[in-house]
């Protein structure tokens, strides 16, 4: 009996980027505020960052003059972005996100 692998190759158009996320640890911490209020660790995050690596990057996004401008961020390059942004998408079994380079917060750099 035979088998087949299939790998897709996903190439994102023009200013869109596909991003793995970096999941940091799920850790359910509480926090008790000034008035013994308690808020849960995901109340928390609601306003962080997330972390992600590039995948693969558009050519470009075309101005009024049909030029394109190269996007800032290439393929390798660990980015933050908000928590709710992107298009999630499912390729060969991984899970990615695909976003608009204007979406993307900024990229991290060691």
């Amino acid at each position: 009996m035979a088998t087949t692998s299939v790998t897709t190759t996903f190439t994102p158009l023009h200013d869109r980027i596909l991003v793995r996320k970096i999941e940091e640890r799920d850790v359910q911490v509480k926090e008790k505020t000034y008035g013994s209020i308690i808020l849960p660790g995901s109340a928390q995050e609601a306003g962080q960052a997330q972390k992600g690596e590039v995948i693969a990057v558009g050519k470009g996004k075309r101005d009024e003059k049909g030029q394109v401008h190269p996007l800032e961020v290439a393929a390798g390059d660990q980015i933050l972005f908000g928590k709710y942004g992107g298009t999630s998408a499912t390729i060969d079994g991984d899970d990615y996100l695909i976003l608009r380079e204007e979406e993307v917060l900024g990229i991290v750099k060691k």
